[in-house]
């Protein structure tokens, strides 16, 4: 019989250990105790599957540091052989997004990266796939992950462009630009936000998420061309694991003259001026002019990103 519970304090933070697998059980361990650090998950918010005594599973929720509900699960694991029931996975999803709603969530998501790496070791793709789409989960982007590491020159940067900072021009000119590119994207879970919510609240729900992430006001900027209008706009950020391109994009009358790589270029020298070392980026794959845009300012697209979310 399989009970799915929250995990005793000795199970954290190794929670399901794997002996032939050292490395994977010492990086969920290390992850979990930065998670529990940072305030991104509690205790009581990590899940284990029991069997016989023996923990065959997990899954833990996740929100912004501090946050009071979780938006997202990781360290989702349960047995994933071909002809495994799926019933430990469904059970731990399940009471995962319970307790997620008595916390006041309206919706969870999740993300699986490949090829498998630290910290999650996400394995068995397929399976996790198919697990996620029979708890009621749906892709909410095919994602390319992109990195940038310190080491060679910084990419150049584009003299075509005036920079003026958020600290200068205040918030209303950057939701004014978001709301021009969302008018026009390539980006799937930014085009379900402007159905959702009409162009003008995604684009400041957009600046508002953006905003919760690590950042100083003279880092955000919009570039302007020499005619003066605004061409693109750059936000770059920390997340609660790495320095990120928060947010980059490029105004659709300003599109085809190679900004795409400008603006991811100005976002690596403001995050490396202060101190990053490894940057990363991410990009919807129908974003061909950003996937480039990436490519040409030397990041490395070193895995793909595979977004799942579930209403609640």
């Amino acid at each position: 019989m399989t009970t799915i519970r929250v995990a005793h304090a000795d199970e954290i933070p190794a929670l399901v250990r794997y002996p032939d697998d050292a490395e994977r059980s010492a990086g969920t361990a290390a992850y979990l105790t930065d998670l529990l650090a940072k305030r991104c998950t509690r205790p009581e918010w990590c899940l284990v599957a029991e069997e016989d005594g023996h923990l065959v599973g997990s899954v833990v929720l996740w929100g912004m540091p501090g946050h009071e509900v979780p938006g997202d699960v990781v360290l989702l694991e349960a047995p994933w052989d071909d002809e495994t029931d799926p019933a430990v996975g469904l059970a731990l999803l399940a009471e995962a997004a319970t307790l997620a709603r008595t916390l006041g969530a309206t919706e969870l998501g999740h993300v699986v990266d490949s090829p498998a790496q630290a910290p999650q070791f996400q394995r068995h793709p397929e399976q996790r796939g198919e697990l996620l789409r029979r708890a009621g989960f749906t892709v909410a982007r095919d994602g390319r992950r992109f990195r940038w590491v310190a080491g060679g020159e910084l990419p150049a940067q584009d003299g075509r462009l005036r920079f003026r900072s958020l600290a200068e021009l205040g918030r209303e000119p950057f939701v004014d630009l978001l709301e021009t590119l969302l008018g026009d994207t390539a980006d799937a879970r930014l085009t379900e936000d402007v159905r959702r919510h009409g162009l003008r609240r995604a684009a400041e729900l957009l600046f508002e998420e953006t905003a919760e992430l690590r950042h100083e006001p003279q880092w955000w900027e919009i570039g302007y061309a020499a005619d003066g209008s605004p061409a693109v706009v750059s936000l770059p950020a920390h997340n609660p694991a790495f320095p990120v391109i928060g947010f980059v994009g490029v105004a659709p009358a300003h599109r085809g003259r190679g900004y795409s790589s400008s603006v991811v270029a100005r976002g690596t020298a403001i995050l490396a001026e202060n101190g990053a070392t490894e940057i990363r980026g991410d990009c919807d794959v129908r974003n061909v002019a950003m996937f480039r845009g990436f490519q040409r300012a030397g990041y490395d697209n070193f895995a793909n990103r595979m977004e799942y979310v579930r209403p609640l």
